[in-house]
């Protein structure tokens, strides 16, 4: 098994909604926000490189939105979902499949892609794309405060295709990849945890989105169910210390990995790591 880190730009986005009711003058001190209150954020994939499978998780915003849409989010940085693949040495065609930890523009968009002709389709040609049964129904289905996020150009693609196969149970999706299903985000929300090399390694999606949302507390205004959060939390919590994982953070424009620990004032990041290292932690 190989991971390729695939980065697919950042966007920003107001810190008081990324961190919620904790206070500007703590959250500003580990991760700071602009002179309009606008934090940076990555939208980092995760390629799993197995004999047989390209398992691409999550596919970032994708570049089929227009101008109005996009202006709300002020992309930037130089990367790219197509040019990272093609760094790792891969192309769409070569994905095998998809997992959506949930359906939001920032995890989905780059799911669907439009022709020249303006045709919408899948952007992955040969895959099957994975996505929780709870989030499916959630997402097309969109409460008035989350329907926003879910944008019909994003999802009914993919259903038209038939290339969507729905997760009702965690468990096993293959040898060595694991899904977990946490709720307080957006119901369904999968986490994949991949055993790599003997080590744990958990892809965080939106339930921790940088290791600033470590503190129990610090849970984002976007969550449905902030108190379901905090179980969520507390469950994944158990397991990783357990298990000594390896954290992998798909929003942190400043840490891309890291390992927790847990001290009488709760659990804290024992160590933070570029990805580059991860090999070197994964024996």
């Amino acid at each position: 098994m190989k991971l390729h880190k695939i980065e697919t730009g950042n966007l920003k986005l107001d810190g008081g909604a990324m961190f919620g009711v904790v206070p500007k003058v703590m959250w500003q001190k580990i991760y700071p926000a602009d002179e309009n209150n606008l934090c940076n954020w990555s939208m980092r994939c995760l390629l799993v490189e197995t004999d047989d499978k390209k398992i691409l998780i999550d596919t970032g915003i994708g570049t089929k939105q227009d101008e109005k849409f996009l202006k709300h989010y002020h992309l930037n940085g130089e990367d790219s979902l197509e040019k990272s693949l093609k760094n790792a040495g891969f192309s769409f065609n070569d994905i095998t499949d998809v997992v959506l930890t949930h359906l939001h523009f920032d995890h989905a968009g780059g799911a669907v892609c439009k022709t020249p002709d303006g045709e919408l389709k899948p952007t992955f040609p040969n895959a099957i794309y994975h996505i929780s049964k709870a989030q499916w129904l959630w997402a097309t289905h969109a409460n008035r405060r989350e329907k926003a996020s879910f944008l019909t150009e994003n999802i009914m693609p993919l259903h038209e295709h038939n290339v969507v196969h729905l997760i009702e149970n965690e468990g096993e999706l293959f040898p060595d990849f694991d899904l977990r299903i946490f709720n307080g985000h957006t119901d369904g929300q999968l986490i994949p945890i991949i055993n790599f090399n003997g080590k744990k390694i958990a892809y965080m999606g939106d339930l921790l989105p940088s290791a600033a949302h470590i503190p129990m507390p610090f849970i984002m205004s976007y969550d449905t169910k902030p108190l379901v959060t905090l179980e969520d939390k507390e469950r994944f919590f158990e397991e990783a210390i357990r298990e000594n994982m390896i954290l992998f953070f798909e929003h942190d424009v400043f840490n891309h990995c890291a390992l927790l620990k847990k001290t009488e004032k709760g659990v804290m990041i024992k160590e933070v790591f570029d990805f580059d290292e991860i090999n070197n932690k994964a024996k």
